[in-house]
């Protein structure tokens, strides 16, 4: 369930970028001569890049949507503090047994039973990982429910009816009813990070355990757990009184003692405001796989040709090539084609993540005079702007053919079992006839290359729909992330496409963080005028690592950033996760009902691992990263 950002065929929310006006589209390609060989050696310091423009900035794990990203979670918090249990095995979303904290959950009492059995770990300031630290998770989620972005109603609190610490190691919850396990290990268990004694305080100084939230019964300390939620956000720069200012503690991240406590294989030595990340290795991690890398950086980039020109330089152990520098185009979307002949030192190796590449409808919004969030709940308007997209060419002409189509709520890659054969065949190929029809048809006068208006106002078949005036504007705002060409070309690809049925969009660019921050549930109001927003790349599942939707697409849910509301799909999620429903139904309907606009699935990351560097790949569809298992020949 985190926000995937692109590295523009690079980083963790996919990034498009298409030219247009014509229909051509057009890449451009680097130059020169090749590179310097980064120094791998015998070398105990590795370097990576960053996406551009995202660079991490929050700390705590427990974090609203504003900052729910790759960025800030599987490349940075879960390289100091471990989930209790790990996704991602040998390039699959699966469950890591080997890496998790504790053993796998088993299930009892026709499911409804759920024992967790914790293994030997410790802290770095030499306590255990303990149940209660599990307790301390569960009962901030209990307090703040509502600012944790993995939350979906109905979920995890709200279907717990128990929970009991046995012992350190053992807990023993008991749910409101069946569910299904698959989904409840996979999408529940999967959020929880268990938190060190030494966050449970309230103000600096205080004595671990002094707030009153980690020790608690279960659910008994919602006021103590609040005050402690709300004083660790501060800490992580973040103010729940004020949740639009600025972060105004990212330098004292690598010198709060608070954050130096960690059970993961890192801790943080460095931080800035621009993303300059510097690690070192944790000397007493209790994980399988101890680090040989004693320093381990992560570079931030204002753009991708900033840093294809340090790969080219040496100055990077793994980065990433971007779109525009691919001089050749693959012929099999999920294999290397030939790398660029400057990068001569390093090894091509593509990643695709375990996600679908959406933007959504803010299906609240009160922009374009208050008729945007009317507008966008009409299918017909968001099956036209469906049928402009033309996925096929954009992965082509764009991506160099390291891409695949996006058509419905469930990825197509890696191969699952998951993904329906409607959802693999595109319900809404491109046909711009069809979508200029559809506008027609009810109730719009098209005008190509202009601005469409409503001329048929009311809700009848042959009408704009319910709550649009007579003149309304077929014209939108649509913000996205700046720092990837690739994008930029695809957002005026799109643009261009869109008008020749005269939907007007007017795009600007912000930064990646900015827009996530934009981009966010709201109510009908002045404040919820944005209307539509691109981060680049849609959705990493993770940790929500079975596909089935309740954290994006559910009414209410933390992370359904359009607040995109229908009643048949609620059903048709709590199917799949209180029983063992499969997911086709639930896809199928949400392939053809758009709940956003469906947008290719670029590569990931073409992923360039220095020559002599070892233990990279296979590479994690969730987008983490495994620095400790880095391992430099010489």
């Amino acid at each position: 369930m985190r926000h995937a950002g692109k590295f523009s065929t690079t980083v963790r929310i996919g990034v498009v970028a298409a030219i247009v006006a014509t229909g051509a589209l057009a890449a451009g390609c680097s130059s020169g001569s090749s590179g310097t060989a980064p120094v791998t050696a015998n070398q105990t310091n590795a370097t990576w890049a960053e996406a551009p423009q995202a660079p991490p900035n929050y700390i705590f794990p427990f974090m609203s949507l504003a900052f729910f990203s790759t960025s800030n979670t599987s490349t940075f918090q879960e390289l100091m503090y471990r989930p209790l249990y790990w996704f991602g095995l040998n390039g699959q979303p699966s469950l890591n047994s080997s890496l998790s904290l504790a053993n796998d959950p088993t299930y009892s009492n026709d499911g409804q039973t759920v024992t967790i059995d914790l293994k030997a770990y410790k802290w770095s300031n030499g306590e255990t990982v303990t149940a209660q630290n599990v307790m301390f998770w569960m009962n901030m989620l209990h307090a703040q429910k509502e600012n944790w972005a993995g939350y979906a109603p109905g979920a995890i609190p709200d279907n717990i009816k128990s929970l009991v610490v046995n012992s350190p190691t053992k807990l023993t919850m008991v749910l409101t009813g069946p569910v299904n396990s698959n989904w409840f290990t996979y999408n529940e268990l999967s959020q929880i990070t268990p938190m060190s004694n030494a966050w449970d305080i309230t103000a600096t100084g205080g004595a671990p355990n002094s707030g009153g939230c980690g020790a608690a019964a279960y659910g008994t300390a919602d006021a103590a757990c609040t005050n402690v939620y709300t004083y660790l956000s501060k800490q992580s720069g973040y103010d729940p009184s004020n949740p639009k200012a600025d972060n105004n503690s990212l330098s004292t991240y690598a010198t709060n003692p608070l954050w130096q406590v960690v059970d993961g294989p890192f801790h943080l030595t460095h931080f800035d405001a621009s993303g300059n990340v510097t690690m070192t290795a944790n000397p007493t991690y209790s994980g399988p796989i101890k680090p040989t890398i004693k320093t381990f950086q992560e570079l931030p980039y204002t753009s991708d040709t900033a840093e294809f020109n340090a790969l080219v330089d040496g100055k990077i152990d793994v980065g990433y090539l971007p779109t525009a520098d691919v001089t050749e185009p693959t012929t099999d979307a999920l294999k290397a084609g030939p790398n660029n002949p400057r990068l001569s030192n390093y090894n091509l190796s593509p990643l695709y993540g375990w996600g679908i590449n959406y933007f959504p409808y803010n299906f609240n919004s009160t922009g374009s005079d208050g008729n945007a969030g009317k507008i966008f709940s009409q299918l017909y308007f968001r099956q036209a702007m469906q049928l402009l997209v033309d996925q096929p060419l954009y992965i082509k002409k764009i991506y160099k053919g390291y891409g695949v189509g996006t058509y419905g709520p469930v990825p197509s890659q890696p191969a699952n079992a998951f993904v329906s054969d409607e959802v693999k065949n595109n319900p809404y190929p491109y046909d711009p006839a069809k979508a200029a029809s559809l506008l027609k048809d009810h109730g719009w006068k098209v005008v190509a290359n202009g601005t469409s208006t409503c001329v048929s106002p009311g809700t009848a078949a042959n009408q704009c729909g319910a709550g649009i005036p007579s003149g309304a504007k077929l014209a939108f705002s649509l913000q996205y992330a700046s720092g990837s060409d690739s994008l930029t070309q695809m957002m005026t690809a799109e643009k261009s496409s869109w008008a020749s049925a005269g939907i007007n969009i007017t795009l600007s660019q912000a930064s990646f963080n900015s827009v996530l921050g934009t981009a966010v549930p709201c109510d009908a109001g002045p404040s919820c005028a944005w209307q539509l927003a691109s981060w680049g790349g849609g959705w990493i599942f993770a940790p929500d690592y079975y596909p089935t939707g309740e954290a994006i697409f559910q009414t209410g849910a933390g992370s359904n950033s359009g607040n995109y509301s229908d009643p048949i799909n609620d059903a048709n999620i709590l199917a799949t996760t209180n029983s063992q429903t499969p997911l086709t139904q639930y896809e199928n309907y949400l392939a053809e009902q758009l709940p956003g606009v469906y947008q290719p699935n670029a590569v990931t990351s073409l992923t360039e691992i220095a020559k002599g560097l070892t233990g990279v790949t296979p590479q994690d569809p969730l987008t983490q990263i495994y620095p400790e298992n880095w391992r430099f020949n010489g």
